[in-house]
């Protein structure tokens, strides 16, 4: 399969993706984004706007990455992607730790000092965050973002598109909906129902 890559995005959170897919061999082709970067510290070309209806059709021979935190526009790109039969690897940074039994889907980025423990399940374009912690048995949907030093606690389950704030706490067996936001440094200590954002110690709606 070929090593070469682009992705779309190009400021900080894509800047962290980049160095790991370096690490990983890949050649970087380029980037898209809404507009040109005048800031390009890895000096790689722009090859567009992502929206742009030819973007695809431009790297049908490499394989994509999406470098954005906001959850609706990583999972419109990489449905987009998909639809196409681009290639969406999932990469892991060589200091993350990832057990053998678990499975995950395609575009799933997991960064730094991540862990993610025995028999969990990552779904599709994930963010598993520096030293973000997903223990045994949690089921993380779909385009969920796990923010850095975020901790879940064994047979969490996450639904698609949600947010888990920087150094939050999910107590074991809970359950979080779809669309949630989970403000940093929060406990969560009871489900969460689909579309809330919560915060606070011991985190509720506010």
């Amino acid at each position: 399969m070929s090593n070469d890559a682009v992705i779309f995005g190009y400021s900080g959170h894509a800047y962290v993706v980049i160095e790991i897919l370096m690490a990983n061999k890949y050649r970087m082709l380029g980037y898209y984004d809404r507009e040109q970067k005048e800031k390009n510290p890895f000096n790689i070309n722009y090859l567009g706007a992502e929206a742009d209806e030819f973007a695809i059709e431009k790297i049908k021979n490499c394989n994509a990455f999406i470098g954005i935190g906001n959850n609706k526009i990583r999972a419109d790109i990489f449905k987009k992607l998909i639809q196409s039969n681009i290639p969406c690897p999932t990469v892991a940074h060589h200091n993350s730790i990832v057990s053998p039994s678990v499975q995950i889907g395609s575009g799933t980025i997991i960064m730094a000092g991540a862990v993610v423990n025995t028999m969990a399940k990552i779904g599709n374009a994930v963010i598993c965050n520096t030293s973000s912690v997903i223990d045994h048995e949690c089921m993380v949907g779909d385009y969920v973002h796990i923010a850095p030093g975020a901790v879940l606690a064994g047979n969490v389950t996450i639904g698609n598109n949600t947010f888990i704030g920087g150094n939050s706490v999910i107590k074991q067996g809970i359950t979080i909906g779809a669309d949630v936001i989970i403000g940093a440094g929060s406990v969560v200590l009871k489900d969460v129902a689909n579309g809330l954002t919560i915060y606070g110690n011991p985190a509720k709606e506010r």
